[in-house]
């Protein structure tokens, strides 16, 4: 039997767990577990970091259930990669293993009053001031403004600190840390790429920052140790693969990059889950934006290999405008009816959705924006407004490419894509479309899956996986070319921007009645 590499990928909305075979990349088995999300109060999103895990023991051992059915040895899985949703922050007590608060999730608002407190100390009140050492803007997207929330506002979370029981990480270092033994010797280690996204992490020196721990007043004591993102990190201690090596760690985009074996300086990917999110590989040196992208590390792979960076344009809601659709407004029953509805109509009719529900991101960086549905008529139905929604990603997305062009003087000739909505050919033919240039989908779109079983499988001690360029598998792809005229597209991308405009500055933070909101 050829070696097989497993993966976990914990996103927000799943946890799955998959396994490949080293040699051809294809995927052997896996098995998924939807995870649930609670919205206490509007504008928080939280998840249970025990469900977390549960979900993810349970997908270990169902697929390794599927794996003796198929009659394949569990003993030919060499090495275990994890990949996650990022900038989800978590803090557990190290002695009870138990965790202190809920897992407040990447899109939580929450922190909107954090955020402004923080830009009001900085100079000029700006919230680009520590983006020379970050590459990233002050904003309630990243870790360290919910971790600094968790101190202010969680009795229980002050109090471990205080008596150094206190443990921080995102969902990478929580899931490591449990699987390696939890209280009983787990690893408290992250990545170069997920410790970038925590705005404690200096780009440049690849490691925690006393400055910056100073400007969030976070304890340095409570941080994970940063690793590279393919090296082993400890061995799996229970289960049906205890003994297996963890040895791969890739935030879920960064993940994607590997996967899609966008390795070369200019190469790119964006990957449409319940954010969307694009990112080009600029190579071994940092690209600070001018046009409101993201620098971050992209990965590290290997202890003694130097980093590669990348420019990021990310955007809040995707997949999440159809779960919207179905879970809040019931009109899909399920996600897949979303293209059937959008088929149906075959244009919007001049209505635009903008579904700003956590703020806007790239490239605006506006928290103040919210969600808005015009142009509407008599005449707008429910399939309309599933068109418009489908759109809106894809616009999006057009916003972020432009913007990656400008920062980087050389247009985009194609863009890769994978993700969950990429099954949505509608979608993707809309993408072509609107970016007047030709998408292409793998075959297999599992893409942040298979970067981290590509870390794990060729760090050093594994070896099983080899990652130089002429031994990278061919992957079978699908190409949609664009349909419209590039004036029409133009047009409709203009109607949009002025949707977008309409948007911003709704929610103001001036305190009415119940000021006790921020309170958990």
């Amino acid at each position: 039997m050829e070696p097989l590499v497993a993966a976990i990928d914990q996103g927000t909305s799943s946890t799955r767990f998959l396994v490949f075979n080293a040699k051809t990349a294809e995927l052997i088995s896996h098995h998924q577990v939807e995870i649930n999300q609670s919205f206490p109060k509007e504008g928080w999103v939280e998840e249970d970091p025990r469900e977390i895990m549960q979900s993810v023991y349970e997908c270990m051992e169902r697929t390794c259930e599927k794996l003796c059915q198929l009659n394949i040895d569990i003993f030919s899985i060499k090495a275990l990669g994890v990949t996650n949703q990022r900038e989800t922050t978590l803090v557990w007590d190290k002695e009870t293993g138990e965790p202190l608060y809920n897992a407040i999730v990447w899109l939580d608002l929450r922190t909107q009053s954090t955020v402004e407190r923080l830009i009001n100390k900085a100079p000029g009140r700006n919230k680009n001031h520590l983006k020379h050492k970050t590459g990233l803007p002050i904003s309630t997207y990243f870790s360290a403004v919910k971790l600094r929330w968790l101190l202010d506002n969680v009795d229980e979370v002050k109090q471990a600190v205080v008596s150094e029981r206190a443990m921080f990480g995102t969902v990478d270092s929580w899931i490591i840390w449990c699987l390696t033994g939890g209280r009983n010797g787990g690893v408290h280690c992250t990545d170069v790429s997920n410790a970038s996204r925590t705005m404690l992490f200096n780009i440049h020196t690849l490691d925690w920052d006393p400055e910056l721990c100073r400007y969030f007043d976070v304890p340095m004591e409570i941080l994970p140790k940063v690793r590279s993102s393919s090296e082993i990190y400890g061995w799996m201690k229970s289960g049906s693969l205890a003994g297996v090596p963890i040895s791969g760690c890739l935030g879920d985009q960064s993940a994607a990059l590997v996967g899609q074996m966008c390795f070369r300086e200019g190469q790119a990917k964006n990957t449409y889950g319940t954010g969307c999110f694009l990112l080009r590989n600029t190579g071994t040196k940092p690209v600070m934006s001018e046009h409101g992208l993201l620098t971050t590390v992209a990965y590290k792979l290997g202890k003694d290999e130097s980093a590669c960076y990348a420019l990021e344009g990310s955007v809040a809601i995707a997949g999440a405008v159809v779960r919207w659709l179905k879970d809040n407004m019931g009109i899909v029953q399920s996600s897949s009816e979303i293209e059937k509805l959008a088929a149906a109509a075959g244009t919007s009719y001049g209505c635009y959705f903008v579904p700003a529900f956590s703020g806007l991101y790239a490239p605006y960086w506006e928290p103040s924006a919210r969600g808005i549905i015009c142009g509407l008529t008599q005449f707008t139905n429910r399939n309309h407004l599933a068109f418009a929604a489908l759109e809106a990603v894809c616009f999006q997305t057009r916003e972020i490419l432009d913007a990656m062009n400008q920062d980087s003087g050389v247009p985009l000739m194609q863009l890769q894509v994978d993700g969950g909505m990429t099954s949505n050919r509608l979608l993707m033919q809309l993408q072509a479309d609107i970016l007047c240039i030709p998408v292409v989908r793998p075959t297999m779109s599992e893409t942040s899956a298979l970067g981290a079983a590509m870390a794990a499988g060729a760090a050093e001690g594994v070896g099983v996986w080899n990652l130089s360029p002429n031994h990278l598998p061919d992957v079978t792809s699908e190409k949609y070319e664009p349909q419209i005229n590039s004036d029409e597209s133009e047009f409709r991308f203009a109607r949009w921007k002025k949707a977008v405009q309409k948007a911003m500055n709704w929610e103001t933070t001036e305190p009415c009645c119940n000021t006790k909101d921020d309170q958990p």
